[in-house]
């Protein structure tokens, strides 16, 4: 059930604010990339050292492309876990006729 109206005043200008997924994307992608990248490394380096064709190039290779999909998951994982922080903890909720902010255990609203 969408949340469509004001607890305080019943207006229906109501929009989501959605911090916590915001920031926790934004930290996950930076905790992705760096985490990805350097498994990436390790890899590519002890591939090198038993003699990979690609050498040091598949190691700049293979850290881009740890980097990128790190931080794809550290995102997904980032934004999923923001949205329950939204849901349950944040008063999520901006009334945009009265200016007051609620969240889900103000509305009424259920799971």
């Amino acid at each position: 059930m969408a949340i469509t109206r004001c607890p305080r005043c019943h207006g229906h200008f109501v929009k989501t604010l959605n911090l916590g997924r915001r920031t926790g994307s934004a930290i996950g992608i930076v905790a992705g990339v760096a985490g990805g990248a350097s498994r990436a490394l390790v890899g590519a380096e002890a591939g090198a050292a038993m003699g990979a064709v690609a050498g040091p190039l598949g190691s700049i290779a293979g850290g881009i492309i740890g980097g990128l999909l790190g931080g794809a998951t550290g995102l997904a994982a980032g934004a999923t876990l923001g949205e329950i922080v939204d849901r349950n903890i944040l008063d999520n909720y901006h009334c945009l006729s009265c200016d007051f902010r609620f969240g889900r255990h103000d509305s009424g609203e259920t799971a």
